[in-house]
């Protein structure tokens, strides 16, 4: 099957652009409201739908999603990183100028443990090492309200990180800075469905290493057409997760996100048969609350 095929062939092809878009449009011919993450919190509809998007790479391509929602009348929410590949100060004000929600996808758990490794250092203790990440967190989301207003937060699933990301709040309260949600602990999947395109398809629970919910919805959807065909039996309230760099109608990112993809998903599939099992996503609060200090060492 040679680049010619795939090329010539886009209606077989998913995770393009017009695939989005026809996922979209049937959508608000079901009749569902589309929510950004912080308004379904405070006033959930009965019927909504929420398009949260994780800006992991490749900015520009937000943007385009971006710019069709508001042509479509959607509002969804936009979750960068504090990284060069996901930062952009001018697309960030570009799609909150839009109307769309923009939060802070965080990691420091990673970082933090990662600029350790490098510089030969270890923490004494585990508690160390979420206090640092904490602090770097605080410093992080400061900078992203310095440009705009951040309600929202959702952790990056780090997959080759031995730390989850979502860790510092065994100890801190993200509520005491002003955060109003994140998914993985203010939504109530045993009611609102949860579909994400991580591992560039919608069944991959099997190379997800964190990005999964407890939900008694048993979707097996193989291709975004799956869901278009069957969206009259989503559940009412769904939560959406795209990733906007792996969704392209040019042939030559679409194959290049295709190739390392599949390689990426090889090795998440070892990682997830190599862990102990457990239930990543299954928990219940934030536990404990202690006052953040300002660091700017």
């Amino acid at each position: 099957m040679g680049w010619c095929y795939f090329k010539n062939n886009k209606r077989m092809r998913d995770f393009t652009i017009s695939r989005y878009i026809a996922l979209l449009q049937i959508l608000q011919k079901q009749n569902f409201s589309f929510q950004p993450f912080s308004e379904f919190i405070e006033n959930p509809k009965e019927k909504a739908v929420m398009l949260r998007h994780d800006v992991d790479l490749l900015p520009y391509n937000s943007l385009k999603t971006a710019q069709i929602e508001n042509e479509l009348g959607i509002r969804g929410s936009y979750y960068f990183r504090i990284v060069p590949e996901s930062y952009n100060e001018t697309i960030i004000k570009q799609i909150a100028d839009l109307g769309h929600e923009i939060g802070y996808h965080y990691e420091t758990m990673d970082t933090v443990s990662s600029k350790f490794k490098v510089q030969g250092l270890k923490f004494k203790e585990e508690h160390n090492l979420i206090d640092a990440a904490y602090e770097e967190f605080c410093r992080n989301l400061e900078m992203f309200r310095e440009i705009v207003s951040v309600e929202t937060i959702c952790m990056h699933g780090s997959p080759r990180s031995k730390y989850d990301n979502k860790m510092i709040w065994d100890k801190y309260d993200y509520k005491t800075l002003g955060i109003i949600g994140e998914p993985y602990f203010d939504i109530d999947f045993s009611k609102v469905g949860y579909l994400t395109d991580t591992g560039r398809r919608w069944n991959g629970d099997k190379v997800s290493i964190r990005d999964k919910v407890n939900s008694p919805f048993n979707f097996n959807f193989r291709s975004t057409q799956d869901i278009i065909n069957s969206v009259g039996k989503l559940p009412d309230q769904v939560m959406f997760t795209f990733h906007p760099q792996r969704w392209n109608d040019n042939w030559y990112p679409w194959i290049k996100e295709l190739a390392l993809q599949n390689i990426k998903n090889q090795v998440k599939r070892l990682i997830v048969i190599a862990s102990p099992t457990k239930e990543d996503a299954a928990i219940p609060s934030c536990k404990g609350l202690l006052r953040y200090t300002r660091n700017d060492g």
